[in-house]
Parts: structure tokens; C-alpha cells; sequence
């Protein structure tokens, strides 16, 4: 007998953000892989054995109830990340963020991205043995290398110069995706090319919406070319066309196209935050500052091998999040919440 598992969310509702990508892939991922197993539906109004919350609107925080099924939710954030995200009032962004806590806390079981934001749901007041940790996955039949004479086409498309190394920042154009950092580098480095995929998911609310939309409607510089928010059944072209990732990002979860930049095996530049260790280990390029950013992305630009040797990192990354592994993680996952609750 199949379980039926209840997928909750709209998060796919909002075009350009990588809880809509996550989403998609760990849906298909259950389908395809896992079809055996379990009978996925969606936003049903059905009663399920496992209710599988995706994203916070308010109209799943009703039906999340236990008559309903086993309670599952995914954690894509925690409220001090929205912090350079959105902009909202002081007393509605406080209101927000309490009531994203008490979303999570009605989850029986609450899935995280990265194991680093264990601990930090445990001070916030979620129990320890309620929290599972579950990677993001890509599918390497939508992410693959490209053909060089397709890649030409792609720089064709979009008016980036073929015989150039292209830098890739990837994102919602806001202030925590350290995006005025992309353009200072930018700047000091005329001879490469910058490309944006991305823009502003959230309009107006926006944190720094003002002074980053006069930057993207005027690129002070001839090499910054912001192209807007690409569908994702097009963003393997993107990743194809440029020569390496750039994420200068000041806080993150787990970013989707980290590891849609890993399955094309494009370099990958990131800020050292602490978050990414447990996750990426050693398998990445850091810098801390405009400067040693600058000098790494010069450095692929000037030493063959150390670009090759990037290359080389960013499939390791794409090894280790493989289908069959994080296939595995959910089958485990599911059937024991199930088997536990038939054991009460």
C-alpha cells in the first residue's frame, strides 16, 4: 500500500526564487524516484498520512491540522534571515516573523536545508528531535553541460561577448544577495563580463528595492548586464554560457543554484560564510572582501589549472548530491514518521 503524501505550497507562485526551485525538484524527485512508495498529491483538500507544508501562507497554516495527516513542514528560512530580504514596517516585520515561528512549531516534524540551523531553532524554542535534516537536490537531467557551439548561441541571445570570461550572480536582486559588492568588482574589472540572473521577486518591498532598481535599469558599466528573472526551464543555458558562479551573498540557507551551478561543473566563488562548511566542505572558492574576491575570479581568468582544478571542486559538490542519495534520505524519512505514528 502506497502512503499519500499532501504537498502543500506556492511557492512556485512567485517567479525567480529558490524556494519555488527547491520545491519543484524534491516534488519530482519523490514522483520519479520514489513512485513505489508513496502517491504525491497537490494542495489536495484530502486527508493524507503525511501533510507536507512547502511555503508559510496563511491559507496552509489553517489546514495544518492533525486530523489532516502526519505534520511535516520544510524549513527554507529562519526570521533573522529575512533580514536584507524584505522591508517591511517594524511592529509587521516582528509580527511576521512570530508568526513563521509558530507555523514551524506546529510541524510534528520540521525538515532543514542545512544542519546549521539546527541549533538555532532549538534556542528558538523548536525541540531538537523534531528537526530532520534533508539536502537540497538538483536533477541532472534539467542541469547538464552544454555543447560549445550551443553556449555560443546562448551569449548570442543575450549579447555577451564570445571570446570573454563571464562571471554568473544568481538571485532576487536585494541587499543580503551582496549585489552592489557584484557591482563594485564589476566595475574594477572591465576586461570580464557580469551577468545578473535575477530581479526583484517582491517588487517594492525589496530591502534596498530603491537604490538597487536604478542600478539595474542604469549598469554603470559597460560590462554589468543585469537580464531579469530567466524561467528556470532556461537557467541551464544561463550556467552554461558563463564560466563561473559568483554568490557574494551575506546570509543564506542553501542556494538552489549553488548546486544547479555544480551539475553544469562551472567554478564556484562564494562568500566564507559558516554555513556553507557543513555543506560544500573544501569543494569551493571564498573570499571575505571586494579584493580577494577580485583576485580569485582573475586568478580562473589567468591559470588554466587552477580553473580546471574549480571545475573539478564543483563536481564533487554534484556527486555527493546525488538523486539516489537524497532519494534515499526522503524514503527513510517518510516511512519512519509513518511507522512511528502507527506505533502511538
Amino acid at each position: 500500500m502506497k502512503l499519500t503524501i499532501n504537498m502543500l505550497s506556492k511557492a512556485d507562485s512567485v517567479e525567480g526564487q529558490g524556494v519555488g526551485s527547491a520545491y519543484i525538484e524534491q516534488v519530482n524527485l519523490i514522483k520519479e524516484e520514489l513512485g513505489e512508495f508513496f502517491d504525491v498529491r497537490i494542495n489536495s483538500k484530502k486527508k493524507a498520512d503525511i501533510v507536507h507544508v512547502h511555503s508559510v501562507n496563511p491559507s496552509f497554516y489553517f489546514r495544518f491540522k492533525r486530523k489532516n495527516g502526519i505534520r511535516v513542514m520544510y524549513c527554507h528560512f529562519l526570521p533573522e534571515t529575512l533580514k536584507g530580504s524584505i522591508r517591511l514596517p517594524k511592529l509587521f516585520f516582528k509580527i511576521y516573523c512570530k508568526y513563521v515561528m509558530s507555523f514551524y512549531k506546529k510541524a510534528e516534524y520540521l525538515v532543514v536545508v542545512n544542519p546549521i540551523f539546527i541549533q538555532d531553532l532549538v534556542n528558538l524554542g523548536v525541540e531538537e528531535s523534531h528537526i530532520k535534516y534533508i539536502p537540497n537536490y538538483v536533477s541532472n537531467k534539467q542541469f547538464f553541460p552544454l555543447s560549445p557551439s550551443h553556449i555560443h548561441e546562448v551569449r548570442k541571445k543575450y549579447n555577451i561577448s564570445l571570446d570573454k570570461f563571464v562571471v554568473l550572480g544568481c538571485g532576487q536582486v536585494q541587499t543580503r544577495k551582496g549585489v552592489t559588492d557584484f557591482v563594485e568588482i564589476a566595475k574594477n574589472n572591465p576586461d570580464i563580463e557580469f551577468v545578473w540572473a535575477g530581479g526583484f521577486s517582491f517588487k517594492a518591498i525589496t530591502d534596498g528595492y530603491n537604490e538597487l532598481k536604478k542600478i539595474v535599469d542604469n549598469p554603470p558599466c559597460a560590462n554589468l548586464h543585469f537580464i531579469g528573472i530567466i524561467p528556470r526551464t532556461e537557467m541551464n543555458d544561463i550556467f552554461n554560457m558563463t564560466d563561473c558562479l559568483f554568490m557574494p551573498s551575506y546570509n543564506e540557507l542553501f542556494p538552489m543554484s549553488i548546486l544547479e551551478a555544480a551539475s553544469v561543473h562551472k567554478p564556484i566563488l562564494l562568500r566564507n560564510l559558516d554555513l556553507y562548511k557543513d555543506i560544500l566542505w573544501d569543494n569551493y572558492l571564498y573570499g571575505t572582501n571586494n579584493q580577494e574576491f577580485s583576485d580569485e575570479i582573475r586568478k580562473l581568468v589567468s591559470d588554466k589549472a587552477y580553473y580546471q582544478h574549480a571545475c573539478e571542486l564543483a563536481k564533487n559538490i554534484a556527486d555527493y548530491y546525488s538523486k539516489d542519495n537524497v532519494a534515499s534520505l526522503w524514503k527513510k524519512f517518510y516511512l519512519s514518521i509513518y511507522e512511528k505514528n502507527q506505533q502511538k
